[in-house]
Order: C-alpha cells, then structure tokens, then sequence
C-alpha cells in the first residue's frame, strides 16, 4: 500500500505555496524553519517528485507539479479537517470558536447590536471578529482563516453559499445648500447620472454597488473622472459630502447609526429602480458546520430594520447569485 503524506506535510507545503518564504511559512505553522524543510524533503522523497525548483537562488518557487500538488493539498486537508468538525457541531452545535468576517460597510454601524445578540443567543459560542473588504475575506475563508463572512450583496461569491437576510436601502447624501436638499423629497434614479459622485475607493463593494445604481438611470462615466473624490471609509465619505465635495450614496445602516451627526449632511430617499444592498452571510460550500451558519443567519434577522427582511427568491440579486453558485458547484 502506498504511503500516503502527513497531515503536517500537507500544512508545511500549504503554508510555503501561500507564503512563499520558508522563515514565514515555519513561523505559520509554529515550527522551526529547518523542521519545515526537512518535512518538505520528507514528502518529495516519498512521492519520488521534485515540487520545489532549487536552481533559483533563495527564492521560492514551486515546479509545475508542486502547485498542482499543494492545490490538492488544500482540498485534501479541508476534507480531513472537516472530520471532527461533523463530530463537534453534532455534539454540541454553536459551540466553540466561530470565525467571522465583516466588511467596513457593515461592522461599525452592525458590530454594537450584533455581539450581544450573539452572546445572548449562542452562550457556548466563541465569536473572533476579522474586519475587511470583500475581496480579502473570501481569500481568507477559501484558505480556512475564517469560518463565516457578513457580507453586502450581490458579490463575486463563488464557491460560497449565502442566505440573504435583509435589504439596505440606498440614501441619497448630498451637501446643504444642493438642489437634492433644497427642492426635492425624493431623488428620481435618473437625476444622479449628471451627479459628482463621492466613492469609496476601490476594494470596497459599496464602490461597485454605487456605481451600479447610477447606471440603472442611464449612461453615468463619474466613476472614471480623475477629478472624482474617493474615501477610505464611509466617516470621511460623508465628512466629504458635507463639505460640499459631491454627493453620495449611503447606507440605510449607516445612517441611522448617526454617521451624519454634526456634518450639515441632508438625506433623501431615492425613487425608481433598485437602489439597495442585501445583508446575508456566506460560507465554503458543503461545510460540515452549515446548520451552524443557518442558525446564525436566523438569529441575524432580529437586527432587521422594519420589513426589510429577504429570502433568495425575494430577493432578484440573490436569487440570480444563487443560480449562479448553484451551476458552479
């Protein structure tokens, strides 16, 4: 019977293809870099295959076969990890660390109601809190880093499945003194198209989602203006709009969490088209822990401003993103 690699082996060559240093990738899995090497060496003399090129210099650099090796690698230690977590959330469901990440958009305005909530509800549960744009924490779930993402949608989440829990309503931001402010109770779609828009920068959602609303009221080319004005989080997007700079989308979230106390800063509904996000959770496909994650999105909908709570199939978005993931896997 062939022998097959080490649990540890797989986390040393895991650890190396992500990092690609071998200082880094030993203090990852909390050994010493020569414990590291002598397990990679280990492997390649039992599978009978180089998976590291030597001949650079001290650069790491995987051969053909060593990346498709640890891209299996990866696959294969989630399903062995996979094992005991079947044994733990039947024994003890929502119980022990739970991993979760949050985007900017959502974490400051959502975090306040959101952990007593949880402490209340999953008393066993041990929440570790990782802030990040979207793009960041899909990496980290895909690598293992964490469990659970809070998510805005519609997103590029494939490989994930979601449960969308309640919609954001989009608000019209703009400067005292602006037409919005003065002669209008609500903003037609069609009126921010001719708007300079302030944007988060890129790396944000909310960038891509505001972007998206503008152009359902026509042709809209603020988004590529260099003389637009970006944020790096949504204070100083509104700090901007209050200072007269353009105006902005905001969330309904943000707002009322007191975003624009003391700015000047006056708000208006938009009318026509879709102008939300949608508030889910997602995970990696086919999780031993998903039950865990269904009652999480459950316990989500008490923090639902008013009726705005969604299914899939209310929600066109969603549902389209689900098809899509559904294709996928």
């Amino acid at each position: 019977m062939q022998a097959l690699p080490s649990p540890q082996q797989l986390r040393y060559l895991i650890a190396l293809a992500e990092l690609r240093h071998f200082g880094r990738a030993a203090a990852a899995c909390s050994v010493t870099q020569s414990t590291l090497s002598a397990g990679l060496l280990a492997l390649e003399r039992q599978m009978d295959a180089q998976l590291l090129d030597r001949d650079v210099g001290k650069r790491v650099v995987f051969t053909p076969l060593g990346d498709e090796v640890a891209r299996r690698a990866r696959v294969a230690l989630d399903a062995l990890e996979a094992i005991p977590l079947i044994a733990q959330a039947a024994r003890a469901p929502m119980h022990g660390p739970m991993r979760m990440g949050v985007i900017p958009t959502i974490g400051p305005f959502l975090l306040p109601r959101l952990v007593p909530l949880l402490r209340e509800r999953f008393p066993g549960m041990k929440l570790v809190l990782t802030e990040d744009v979207t793009e960041r924490l899909l990496e980290k779930l895909s690598k293992g880093r964490l469990d659970v993402l809070l998510l805005a949608m519609p997103c590029m989440c494939d490989g994930l499945e979601t449960i969308p829990i309640w919609r954001d309503p989009f608000i019209v931001a703009a400067p005292p003194g602006h037409p919005f402010a003065i002669n209008m109770a609500d903003v037609p779609l069609n009126r921010l198209q001719s708007e300079h828009m302030v944007l988060l920068e890129d790396g944000h959602c909310l960038r891509e989602q505001t972007v998206d609303v503008c152009r359902q009221g026509g042709s809209w080319s603020g988004e590529e203006s260099e003389t637009a004005h970006t944020a790096s989080s949504l204070h100083t997007l509104a700090r901007m709009i209050g200072q007269g700079l353009g105006v902005g989308l905001l969330p309904r979230m943000a707002v009322d969490s007191g975003i624009l106390n003391g700015t000047g800063v006056v708000t208006r509904s938009i009318e026509g088209g879709q102008a939300w996000r949608t508030i889910g959770v997602g995970w990696r496909a086919k999780s031993p822990r998903a039950a865990d994650y269904h009652a999480l999105a459950q316990a989500l909908r008490a923090l639902a401003p008013g009726d705005t709570s969604v299914s899939a199939e209310g929600d066109p978005a969603v549902a389209s993103a689900a098809v899509g993931l559904e294709a996928a896997v």
